[in-house]
């Protein structure tokens, strides 16, 4: 379903296109359509679906995880930046009428400061954990697994404070690494619990409240990425910068934008907060045509619609991001094979508990440092492209 509106929202730009309403409209349809697709699907035999999980949802799975790693680590350094943003000059968008706590120097500082200690300390412990309960004698996986997620966890940290890198990036630094030292940290836990206990290094699955423990805990985590996945990567310049919010092909510049729509008075001190910003060095050269520094005033009475010319994210993207979040989803739960419930404790079938489930996970782990560790070294090795923060 999503894969057929995603072709019929396909190239819409702006409310304005008619077919903007498949998007935002025809909920009624929408939910008699999923819900005939749903009964319907019971009717399918199993077959398919074991067949379709293994050999066809793997294929967009593994795109799915790759855009998740892109996003958190672009999540990591857009988190950083907008503290050190926030501590240094205020607001980021420069509204001179907000006050109070989110706008104290103090509380962004502690934020940024307090969410690092606390990352490390958790990267930490469950390093400790696995140690213990993962890397006994004749689990060299686990171990070697263990060991490399630590290493790297050690190499990025010193490589975003070194001095080369913050020359070419100030903003770099430890929140950032801590970020995704945690995160690569739980997938290797994950990973580690993936494991079938065939050679005893999975102790964790052999009671019944730890088993139930860790499925709910998993379930929750895996939930959690889908929807942040889902819902950023739609909107997110990265994937889509030409469509997303004040991005739009109809405006090539802040001049444009005041062009198509009479600035109000906030507006105008907007533009020139900008151009000051600019001038102190705050600011890169490029915001001066970079429509996303500007935000519409919400009392203009010029303002023509929320998004009369451009979508706050993209239709297409989003509903080939939702299809490949389901593929995903789908080779979770089908991705065991040869399970006899008879041969279970209780009819239980741990879903995604195969040495393939596994491997994954520590590859994406590895595949996250070297994302993190090469946004860290693609400004010293090109730094044309790249402006000094």
């Amino acid at each position: 379903m999503h894969l057929i509106l995603a072709g019929l929202v396909l190239g819409v730009q702006s409310t304005s296109d008619k077919r903007a309403v498949i998007q935002n409209g025809y909920w009624r349809t929408k939910i008699f359509v999923s819900s005939l697709l749903l009964i319907l699907s019971f009717m399918i035999p199993d077959t398919f679906f074991v067949f379709w999980g293994n050999y066809i949802s793997i294929i967009f799975s593994t795109i799915f995880i790759g855009i998740g790693l892109i996003l958190l680590v672009d999540f990591a350094h857009e988190w950083a930046e907008t503290c050190i943003e926030r501590i240094e000059e205020g607001e980021i968008y420069l509204d001179d009428d907000d006050t109070g706590l989110f706008t104290s120097s103090k509380f962004w500082r502690l934020i940024l400061v307090g969410g690092t200690l606390t990352m490390y300390i958790l990267s930490v412990g469950l390093f400790v954990f696995m140690y213990l309960f993962f890397a006994q004698d004749g689990c060299i996986f686990n171990t070697v697994a263990i060991s490399l997620t630590f290493g790297f966890s050690v190499l990025v940290t010193f490589l975003s404070v070194s001095p080369i890198i913050q020359e070419y990036n100030t903003n770099a630094g430890l929140a950032q690494s801590s970020m995704c030292c945690l995160y690569c940290a739980y997938l290797t836990f994950s990973a580690c619990l993936s494991e079938p206990d065939d050679k005893g290094c999975n102790p964790l699955i052999r009671s019944r409240g730890t088993r139930n423990l860790s499925i709910i805990f998993g379930s929750f985590f895996t939930f959690i990425a889908v929807a942040y996945t889902t819902t950023r990567a739609a909107g997110n310049s990265a994937f889509s910068h030409s469509q997303s919010s004040y991005g739009d092909s109809h405006f090539d510049s802040v001049s444009d934008i005041f062009t198509a729509h009479p600035p109000g008075r906030r507006n105008e001190l907007r533009a020139q907060a900008i151009r000051q910003a600019v001038e102190e060095g705050s600011l890169p050269e490029s915001a001066l045509n970079d429509p996303i520094y500007y935000q519409y005033d919400e009392n203009d009475t010029e303002d023509l619609g929320e998004e009369k010319h451009f979508t706050k994210y993209n239709y297409f993207l989003f509903h080939i991001i939702f299809f490949l979040a389901t593929q995903y989803v789908a080779a979770l739960l089908t991705i065991n094979l040869g399970i006899d419930i008879d041969d279970n404790d209780g009819g239980f079938i741990p879903v995604g508990r195969t040495y393939f489930n596994t491997w994954v996970k520590v590859i994406s782990t590895w595949c996250c440092f070297a994302l993190y560790g090469w946004s860290l070294l693609a400004p010293v090795l090109f730094p044309d492209r790249f402006y000094i923060m």
